[in-house]
């Protein structure tokens, strides 16, 4: 285990995979709260099959880390970009959405991580019809 934890969640968070979610514990607590945009998730095992469902629902996944911030000896901000295909979104092509993760963390296991990023981007912007109107929005709001 390192001592600068932020950089070990970020290295084993993107080496995560639907084959070794067993790591789930090497950075997590057990009570661990995760909240994002679209969902909102407490409990180690429920962690699990979010990200069971997850990958089940993509064709890859990858996390790039751009920066990582330690915000005091317990929290720490990271930037990412996530790159994902989904059969049914974007034809199967790959979308980029960056973001940003508090998390919070005791004993070299996050409690608590926090995603922030734009919903419309990751999801609806791709759905057909919705995903025009979205746009559509956005452009007019610009």
């Amino acid at each position: 285990m390192t001592d600068d934890f932020p950089a070990f969640f970020a290295s084993t968070f993107a080496e995560l995979d639907r084959h070794n979610l067993h790591r789930l514990t090497e950075i997590y607590s057990a009570d661990i709260h995760f909240t994002d945009p679209l969902h909102d998730v407490q409990g180690l095992e429920a962690m699990r099959a979010y990200f069971e469902q997850m990958y089940a629902n993509v064709t890859s996944i990858d996390f790039d880390f751009h920066q990582c911030v330690s915000v005091s000896e317990s929290q720490a901000l990271l930037r990412w970009t996530m790159t994902f295909c989904h059969p049914k979104l974007k034809k199967g092509q790959p979308i980029k959405i960056d973001g940003c993760s508090c998390i919070f963390f005791h004993n070299q296991r996050v409690s608590r991580h926090i995603d922030y990023y734009d919903a419309g981007a990751l999801l609806y912007e791709h759905i057909p019809v919705m995903g025009g109107i979205i746009r559509w929005l956005k452009g007019r709001l610009a």
